[in-house]
């Protein structure tokens, strides 16, 4: 296969060139993520990059809630061979200080969307739990990630109207993930059809707690009674503090949804701190990034990650979000906006991720179509 300028560095992994990755599984992908708020719920922008090497493709997309209405942004084109290349059409993104600082940015286009914006980590990266899952013998998931926490600044552009960002007032966390898990076109389900006669539920939360001076994590995954497949509860101190890492006991949560749907309204969530003292972080919905609703994060025929769109593709849509009847449909996965407050006094503002998809006991879901009364 072609050489690429990945090729000059000293990084292989396998006798293959970098275009190559160490497995054929198709569903393999290489992701980052981030978000970007004030402290407050007046907007929120999600943004994503992701390469399918084994597709042969690479995407990426901006969500941004403003005023009652979700834009997206989204954009696919060929991979080629230099992997090194992460631009999108007009989006891209350019490490300027590995596990630090990244920039991120989406040149000017024909839909009235633009933006230049540098993340700042406030404490260090932190390797999460590698989620491994399987359907029958088929290795579905295996991935990595680790996640960071910081704060932003730039310019952002929304239908003409301009948004100064600065450090002082926007807050936001980022991912990188990588590995297996279900991208592209759909497979057909094979054997996999017994899996809609038998009771299946996935349930995930994710919530980061980002303070002046330190920082808290939340990570659960559950199946469809309840018992947890991932774990992770952890407290960061910030760079300024030393930048060490806390392991923390077992988080429990209280999530309250919306009547009618799996979208948050409310949640507790209870664990103690490393010194065994209990905590209880109280969270309040403020508003929401469905990205269910044109990101790809969400199989849909149109558009998912990794599919096929030709050489190059760039297309924005709008959703309304202004009521509560217009969002209905716009779940399962739902980046909550919320104010975090904790028994200890500290506030802050962040985003609550879940998703609950088929059973869940704990909260009384026994079918895929079951939501909150």
């Amino acid at each position: 296969m072609p050489i690429s300028p990945m090729d000059e560095t000293l990084a292989h992994q396998t006798p293959e060139t970098f275009d190559q990755v160490a497995t054929s599984d198709r569903n393999f992908y290489d992701r980052y993520y981030f978000n970007l708020h004030p402290k407050s719920g007046d907007l929120f922008v999600v943004f994503s990059i992701g390469q399918y090497p084994n597709l042969g493709t690479t995407d990426a997309f901006v969500c941004i809630v403003y005023k009652g209405t979700q834009h997206v942004l989204r954009c696919s084109r060929e991979l080629g061979s230099d992997r090194s290349d992460t631009t999108v059409g007009p989006f891209g993104v350019e490490v300027l200080e590995g596990l630090k600082t990244l920039r991120i940015y989406c040149e000017d286009n024909e839909h009235d969307i633009a933006f230049d914006l540098v993340f700042d980590g406030t404490a260090p990266a932190v390797e999460e739990p590698r989620t491994v899952m399987r359907k029958g013998a088929r290795i579905t998931m295996d991935t990595s990630r680790y996640t960071q926490m910081g704060r932003w600044q730039g310019s952002l552009s929304v239908k003409g109207e301009a948004i100064e960002i600065g450090y002082d007032d926007y807050l936001g966390v980022r991912d990188h993930s990588w590995g297996i898990r279900p991208v592209g076109e759909s497979e057909p389900l094979g054997i996999n059809i017994n899996q809609y006669t038998q009771k299946y539920g996935f349930f995930h939360m994710w919530a980061p707690l980002q303070f002046d001076d330190y920082q808290m994590k939340v990570f659960i995954e559950e199946d469809a009674d309840g018992q947890i497949t991932v774990e992770e509860c952890v407290k960061i101190d910030s760079f300024e503090r030393g930048g060490a890492v806390h392991q923390m006991g077992k988080p429990r949560h209280a999530i309250k949804y919306r009547s009618g749907t799996r979208e948050l309204e409310t949640a507790e969530l209870y664990f103690e701190d490393d010194q065994g003292v209990p905590i209880t972080v109280k969270a309040q919905a403020l508003s929401c990034a469905y990205l269910a609703a044109g990101t790809g994060y969400f199989p849909k025929p149109d558009w998912t990650h990794g599919q096929y769109h030709g050489e190059l593709k760039l297309e924005a849509l709008e959703f309304d979000v202004s009521t509560p009847e217009a969002r209905n449909e716009l779940g399962p996965l739902y980046e909550t906006l919320v104010r975090f407050e904790t028994s200890t006094g500290d506030v802050t503002w962040g985003m609550f991720e879940n998703m609950s998809i088929g059973a869940h006991d704990p909260y009384g879901f026994d079918s895929f179509e079951a939501v909150a009364d």
